[in-house]
């Protein structure tokens, strides 16, 4: 009989409480941060380099591993949308080797100085940026994770520990073996990068309360998945929430710009956190019925309010949980608005602040509309799919992070890090 991966480490695992064991890995992952601390940009740089060769020669491995993973999450009957988001291909995996070299390109952020001044004392302060020490990720059936949290967090000098979702175990622990082989033949610590040995529940809940253990807790799934973290973690954590995303067309939209950003926005790739879930049609915008027209002959199935159903027979109608409802699938809710500012109220009440684009030639609306919505991320006149790290010149990200503190919107380097204060003198003692 095959054995899983990760059963020599499992095995031990099973010996201990899931609090054990969360201590003793984040006691590793610690110990890996300050060897990471004290590397030069480029020993981190080379370091992932090495760490995409290792991808890439471990290709077959990881592509079989994936095919056991795809094809469990068919016999438990997961839907389009998930096995999407967990099935890996040549092309896709390249991407995910392509997105550590890109990181290990981008400039390091540790040792920034964000500001620097000199008090009338004669004392020299500066606010330099520094690693966040030991992050735990809690992701679901995206394998890519594992690589892209890996890049950021060596990148910006931070240890991680990994906790990926079953529908992903096989993926998740190919591609982890090959990045520590990678990072090892650079003389990295193993422990910079782990993966949890256990799909034990419990563990997620020794994670969220290893106060002291663990620096922060960044979530990557569901909305079931962020609320349960969100309500029982006692370590900070950096939510990404559901994205229900709307793309308002406004009456001065173009047409043909209004039906292409539209049909990109919702079916390019339905199952990311980008994907429009909501259409708005402005009712003096000349071109709604060939938007919807184009969007149903896409295959996607539109729910709307009485006067998006007068656009098109097919248009079903939508319930008022419609509008709360990230789909991830080729559903779309469709209302039609009296202008700007019913459009506003609508994002207002039912958006969750990720990303929100509008589509106008109108300047004044336009403006309106980046100055009044509140999101992480407002368009104009572009794709919500372009909600992406990568395509924002970041590299890989953890997540689109849609809370106002610390850091918002696509989260890479920056955002792992924080800052301490350097204060330099010269004797000088405080009266």
């Amino acid at each position: 009989m095959q054995s899983n991966p990760g059963d020599a480490a499992g095995t031990q695992a099973v010996q201990e409480t899931p609090e054990a064991l969360v201590a003793r890995l984040a006691k590793d992952g610690r110990a890996a941060q300050r060897v990471l601390a004290r590397l030069s940009p480029d020993r981190k740089a080379q370091a992932l380099r090495a760490a995409a060769a290792a991808l890439r020669s471990a290709h077959g491995d990881i592509l079989a591993a994936n095919a056991q993973d795809i094809a469990a999450g068919q016999a438990k009957g997961l839907s389009a949308a998930l096995l999407d988001r967990l099935r890996l291909d040549e092309v896709r995996l390249q991407g995910i080797a392509d997105a550590l070299e890109q990181v290990a390109a981008l400039p390091d952020p540790v040792g920034e100085v964000i500001s620097a001044a000199e008090r009338p004392n004669g004392l020299r302060l500066s606010r330099v940026r520094i690693p966040i020490g030991l992050i735990g990720i809690i992701y679901e059936s995206r394998p890519n994770v594992t690589a892209d949290a890996a890049a950021l967090c060596l990148r910006s000098g931070n240890a991680v520990l990994l906790r990926g979702g079953s529908e992903a175990l096989h993926s998740n622990h190919a591609i982890h073996a090959a990045l520590v082989a990678g990072l090892e033949s650079e003389g990295i610590p193993a422990a910079a990068i782990q993966l949890v040995p256990t799909q034990d529940r419990a563990v997620v809940g020794a994670m969220l309360t290893a106060a002291g253990l663990i620096d922060m807790i960044v979530p990557r799934g569901g909305k079931s998945l962020v609320a349960r973290v969100q309500a029982d973690a006692r370590v900070p954590v950096l939510a990404h929430l559901d994205g229900i995303c709307h793309t308002y067309i406004h009456a001065a939209a173009d047409p043909e710009m209004a039906r292409n950003l539209a049909l990109n926005a919702k079916m390019r790739r339905t199952g990311i956190c980008g994907a429009m879930e909501t259409l708005l049609l402005d009712t003096q915008f000349p071109a709604s019925e060939a938007v919807v027209a184009a969007l149903l002959d896409a295959g996607c199935e539109l729910r709307g309010d009485a006067r998006a159903q007068a656009l098109d027979p097919r248009i079903g109608t939508a319930s008022d949980e419609d509008w709360d409802t990230e789909y991830l699938d080729a559903v779309l809710s469709v209302a039609v608005v009296d202008g700007i500012e019913p459009a506003l109220e609508h994002i207002a009440a039912h958006s969750s602040h990720h990303t929100d684009a509008i589509v106008t030639a109108d300047g004044e609306a336009a403006e309106r509309f980046l100055d009044e919505v509140d999101s992480a991320i407002v368009m104009v006149n572009a794709s919500s799919q372009f909600a992406d790290g990568g395509e924002f010149g970041l590299g890989a990200e953890i997540g689109i992070a849609t809370g106002r503190l610390h850091a918002r919107g696509p989260v890479a380097l920056e955002g792992l890090t924080t800052y301490k204060w350097q204060v330099r003198g010269s004797g000088q003692a405080r009266p």
